[in-house]
């Protein structure tokens, strides 16, 4: 059974549709630091989604759809190779994108996010048209759903979680494209890691110019290694997974 969206056939896909979940990958193009390319949010939720619904397609029928590749990244527009859709714009894209996939016949779409700007958006989108329609959806970015995994990997320790171009997400490149990592990677002294009980903190601070503050990226990510990056996205893989088939099977 296929499970690229994009390789079906339209009546192909107007009859798995019902029974079939849907898994909308969204990523951004934005700076990624001095060492990272500006797809590395693509490159990654694509790989975890792909992977994932590997996984879980003896057990769950699903279907992964074209990523889709620009997020909300307008923090990131002070520096060079952002391209960014403006909160309202992104919320309707989004949108559009996922009520297409209700009209086409899918009723359990699942959006998985590999961008910290689209965290919030996706999950409006995903109450937004719940409510509007007779549907089942979830919405969730890759490292909360992962969020337990991680820390015992210690992937909180001396870096941010999962950061921006750090040590988290330099691991999980330095696995995925190597190819595409320059050298040499920037340090940072005696980074800060991350509060290991949520991703969430109490409250959310917004500090103008932060992110050129610090060039572009957290904590230090000449410490990124491939083979914890291996490890990471093995941990991501499995709780993703372990998501979308209690998902599926919540809504049946």
């Amino acid at each position: 059974m296929r499970l690229l969206f994009e390789e079906l056939a339209r009546d192909e896909i107007r009859k798995q549709a019902p029974d079939t979940l849907a898994l909308l990958p969204v990523g951004a193009v934005e700076q990624h630091g001095p060492h990272l390319p500006v797809g590395t949010d693509r490159f990654t939720v694509e790989y975890i989604a792909r992977t994932a619904a590997a996984e879980i397609a003896a057990q769950v029928p699903v279907l992964v759809t074209p990523t889709l590749p620009f997020g909300s990244s307008h923090h990131h527009l002070p520096f060079s190779g952002t391209l960014s859709l403006g909160t309202e714009t992104y919320y309707r894209v989004l949108s559009d994108i996922a009520e297409s996939l209700v009209i086409d016949g899918f009723r359990r779409i699942f959006i998985l996010n590999g961008h910290g700007g689209n965290n919030e958006l996706i999950q409006l989108v995903a109450r937004d048209l719940a409510l509007k329609h007779p549907v089942n959806l979830a919405a969730a970015s890759y490292w909360t759903i992962a969020w337990d995994g991680l820390v015992t990997e210690d992937a909180h320790a001396d870096a941010q979680l999962p950061g921006h171009s750090g040590k988290f997400e330099t691991s999980l490149m330095l696995a995925l494209r190597p190819d595409l990592v320059r050298e040499p990677r920037p340090h940072r002294d005696a980074p800060r890691g991350s509060d290991p009980r949520s991703f969430y903190s109490p409250y959310r601070v917004e500090l103008h110019d932060s992110w050129q503050s610090i060039d572009g990226f957290t904590d230090s990510p000449d410490q990124a290694r491939a083979d914890t990056g291996e490890r990471y996205l093995a941990t991501i893989v499995a709780s993703t997974a372990r998501a979308l088939i209690e998902f599926y099977r919540m809504t049946r």
